[in-house]
């Protein structure tokens, strides 16, 4: 169980990786939210860290440019 410090955390650094992204894509942001939540589970508790594991999932869930 997450408690409430660590979701609001979540919640923040969420918001921030996704900043760019449009507020209807629910895929690219909960595939983000699914990657912070996996981290945490890591034991990955800093904001530096999560920062980084949500920059990371947001360009692995970007689209791929068209050829």
């Amino acid at each position: 169980m997450i408690d409430g410090q660590t979701a609001a955390t979540l919640r923040a650094v969420l918001d921030e990786a996704c900043k760019e992204l449009s507020r209807f894509d629910i895929a690219r942001r909960t595939s983000v939210a699914s990657s912070l939540l996996a981290a945490v589970r890591r034991g990955s508790q800093s904001i530096e860290d999560l920062r980084i594991v949500a920059k990371d999932a947001v360009r692995a869930a970007a689209p791929s440019p068209e050829r």
